[in-house]
């Protein structure tokens, strides 16, 4: 597993990045010494993922304390860096009245720790032999060590329980087919990358045992936005009868946001998909809550209905 501090730190004088841009033909590392520097990391996906934003967002904030930086300035310019990822804002918040650098470290050792709970709870809802589905990358690189939804598959391997995964390489800018291959392949889980299109065919011929995905913001209802893509493999699991499951942590739950119909989703440069013709770029879409067979947070597995399981998980200390 790649260690949290490979993936983001905070030094004295500056945040360093692993560049997810760059992988996996290379491993870089950005530096950057200004919360508007660490803003545009977030905005242009130097670092992605709604937990490894938010820890990204905390230790830019504190850079900024420590810099004597307007903290006002510092949250908007953070906070608008990237907007369907409800982590980044949560991690803001937490930042307010404790700008220090022990508090933005407490935040991301506190990620990993509830990355390895939920993968333990997640993990023990597959049976052995298991082939599962993933989509994006929700893995360490995505949440500042050991993941979600990767880090499910990692711990259900390590028990036995996985084995392979079909890896959707998640067009336009390829996180399953670059980041979650990479992670896969170090981790010696065997996997296969599949083009998104192909997912459909690989359920109707009873190769797939379950979709696990990360995701970005949870509403109230359970309604779940993540990387577009994860809508159509939500209605095509259910057509194939194909259990669904969403592992992600307590601060990706916005219980502020009622229904996925409130989870404003990130409008992306088209050219990222053609810059020869017209083209629209939604980065997420949102998986209504009944095509959700369960949500895993660090604090249990939760069937549907959500409301009241999710808003007692997120509430109770």
């Amino acid at each position: 597993m790649i260690e949290p501090e490979r993936i983001l730190r905070l030094e004295s004088d500056r945040v360093v990045l692993l560049d997810q841009r760059r992988l996996p033909l290379e491993e870089v590392e950005m530096e950057c010494f200004s919360a508007a520097e660490v803003a545009d990391a977030i905005r242009t996906m130097v670092v992605r993922g709604a937990p490894a934003i938010g820890i990204a967002a905390a230790y830019g904030y504190a850079l900024a304390a420590a810099r004597g930086e307007v903290l006002g300035a510092a949250d908007r310019v953070l906070r608008a860096s990237r907007p369907t990822a409800v982590n980044l804002a949560w991690a803001l918040d937490e930042m307010r009245d404790d700008p220090s650098y022990e508090r933005a470290r407490a935040i991301h050792a506190d990620e990993v720790d509830r990355c390895r709970r939920m993968a333990a709870h997640a993990a023990e809802l597959l049976a052995p032999g298991t082939r599962a589905l993933t989509h994006c990358n929700a893995g360490g690189l995505a949440t500042g060590g050991y993941g979600s939804a990767v880090g499910a598959l990692v711990a259900a391997y390590e028990g036995g329980l996985l084995d392979h995964v079909w890896v959707d390489e998640t067009r336009p800018l390829l996180q399953g087919a670059r980041l979650t291959a990479w992670e896969l392949e170090a981790a010696g889980i065997p996997h296969a990358v599949i083009a998104d299109s192909a997912a459909a065919s690989l359920m109707a011929a009873g190769t797939v045992d379950c979709v696990v995905t990360g995701a970005d913001r949870v509403a109230a209802n359970g309604d779940t936005a993540n990387k577009i893509g994860t809508y159509a493999l939500a209605v095509l699991a259910r057509h194939h009868a194909i259990p669904f499951y969403v592992v992600a942590p307590t601060s990706t739950v916005d219980l502020s946001t009622a229904t996925g119909s409130e989870i404003p989703i990130e409008e992306r440069d088209p050219t990222e998909i053609t810059d020869r013709f017209v083209a629209r770029n939604p980065a997420f879409d949102v998986t209504p809550a009944a095509l959700i067979t369960a949500i895993v947070t660090e604090r249990g597995v939760h069937g549907g209905p959500f409301t009241e399981s999710l808003a007692g998980d997120v509430t109770r200390t």
